[in-house]
């Protein structure tokens, strides 16, 4: 297997050009990382993802002057259309809705553009592997979104689904997971499915939103 096999295939998606090149030059520092289109809009995104599936979507939100949260719609449309593309926002806005929003739009990470190079790197690189990431501004602004009571019901999650959940929310992946209880990766997995299913949500980021609203974690 070359090193290019081994490559995160990223698609930049903003609408000033002088950011997507600067993107660019910063994340091929990585040899991991491959930079192999840039879109200016939603529907030059769409275009290009008919024709090459990056493995990262790097999304802004604002991608016009009319909105602030286009990409919003772009993700759920990828999300839709693309279901093994991870979306990693990455913006200026930072807010309690917005952060929820992009979660349940179908992103995997969201970060801000003050973040720094290598904590960028790591997010591409965990959300490539079906993880979540979060910087720590975005983090605790999904945090002061759980605020709301919890519902009447919860979800008949067992003590091991549970111990599950609670390695979810760090971020692991379902082959970490199964180090830590001692159990295959195929019998994490089982267990996340289970999880989504009772928490009747789509995405590992949604669960712990949702877990964390309904105080189970």
């Amino acid at each position: 297997m070359t090193a290019a096999d081994w490559q995160i295939q990223v698609m930049l998606v903003d609408d000033h050009a002088i950011v997507r090149q600067g993107l660019r030059s910063i994340l091929e520092r990585d040899a991991q990382i491959k930079v192999i289109a840039e879109a200016a809009s939603s529907g030059e995104c769409l275009a290009l993802m008919d024709r090459a599936t990056p493995d990262v979507l790097l999304l802004d939100l604002k991608l016009s002057t009319s909105s602030d949260t286009e990409g919003l719609d772009l993700a759920r449309e990828i999300a839709d259309r693309h279901p093994k593309v991870a979306i990693l926002v990455l913006t200026t806005f930072l807010n309690e809705d917005l952060v929820k929003q992009a979660v349940q739009a179908g992103a995997k990470g969201y970060v801000v553009k003050d973040v720094d190079t290598d904590a960028l790197m790591r997010a591409i690189h965990d959300v490539s592997r079906g993880e979540s990431a979060f910087d720590a501004r975005s983090a605790a602004a999904m945090v002061r979104s759980m605020q709301a009571p919890a519902p009447e019901t919860t979800p008949g999650l067992s003590p091991r689904e549970l111990e599950v959940l609670r390695h979810l929310a760090r971020g692991l992946s379902n082959k970490e997971i199964g180090k830590r209880l001692y159990v295959g990766e195929t019998t994490a997995k089982f267990h996340v499915g289970n999880i989504l299913r009772k928490l009747e949500v789509s995405s590992r980021a949604e669960a712990v939103y949702e877990a964390s609203k309904r105080k189970l974690l």
